[in-house]
């Protein structure tokens, strides 16, 4: 893979790590591509639960698109950052470290939990430059935040601290720092340890049920939950035998 992202299996997860520290890791056309491929790379991989994403250098997550570039595609259809208008068909962690800005903002809530430094920094700061969102950041966060909250970041463009991030759910978990990494690998081999069949139907249910009206999104559930039912006999037979109760091996 492209010297501009690092790629790498560690137990049951995939890390993909953006390495160009020297430019607060913001994204250029070569960037993107490396996403892009780190993306299949991982989809393809059975034994990989879990994508996590982070960045190098202990200063920054990402800053965005690399504005001194100016070369990502905006009309690719994957997204001109990555694969930022695809959803990926496992569970993505976001390990976030410093400053998460701009399009960095975006690549976090393409994942579908963020875990962030005491010392991190979020904001829509290309606010302030004129440059829109096209990484999926305008549908994605009134979607986690609410649009009251995501319209509040959007339109002012202003700082968010890691403690107002986790109060207004823009982060799930805010860690000491250097922490960020191994709190992701952690959780993601507690995903990683469920039975996947019915864990993947069930967020597929969640994310593809969201907007939908009730009774279509039950109609969903119920279609995707019958196909894993054979797992839930499984588990039932489990439990019945011991296993898992009292809250052990959750």
């Amino acid at each position: 893979m492209s010297g501009e992202l690092r790629y790498e299996r560690v137990g049951a997860a995939s890390v993909l790590t953006i390495d160009r520290p020297e430019r607060r890791n913001a994204i250029d056309a070569a960037a993107a591509e490396a996403f892009r491929q780190g993306l299949k790379d991982f989809e393809a991989d059975e034994a990989a639960r879990v994508l996590v994403l982070t960045g190098a250098g202990g200063q920054a997550f990402c800053a965005g698109a690399d504005l001194k570039a100016m070369d990502l595609d905006v009309d690719h259809p994957h997204g001109p950052m990555g694969p930022t208008r695809l959803t990926p068909g496992k569970p993505a962690i976001a390990a976030i470290d410093g400053w998460c800005l701009a399009g960095g903002v975006e690549l976090a809530l393409w994942c579908d939990l963020r875990i962030a430094t005491t010392g991190s920094t979020f904001g829509l700061f290309e606010r302030r430059w004129g440059v829109p969102l096209v990484d999926g950041g305008t549908q994605r966060l009134p979607r986690i935040l609410g649009m009251g909250r995501a319209l509040d970041l959007i339109l002012t463009g202003r700082p968010v601290e890691a403690e107002e991030a986790l109060r207004i759910g823009l982060v799930n978990e805010v860690v000491e720092p250097g922490t960020h990494l191994e709190r992701a690998l952690e959780l993601a081999e507690r995903i990683a340890a469920f039975p996947q069949e019915t864990m993947l139907a069930d967020r597929r249910a969640a994310i593809e049920g969201f907007g939908l009206p009730l009774a279509d999104g039950i109609a969903l559930e119920h279609e995707l939950g019958r196909e894993t039912l054979h797992v839930a006999v499984e588990g039932a037979k489990l439990f019945a035998d011991g296993a898992g109760r009292h809250g052990k091996g959750v």
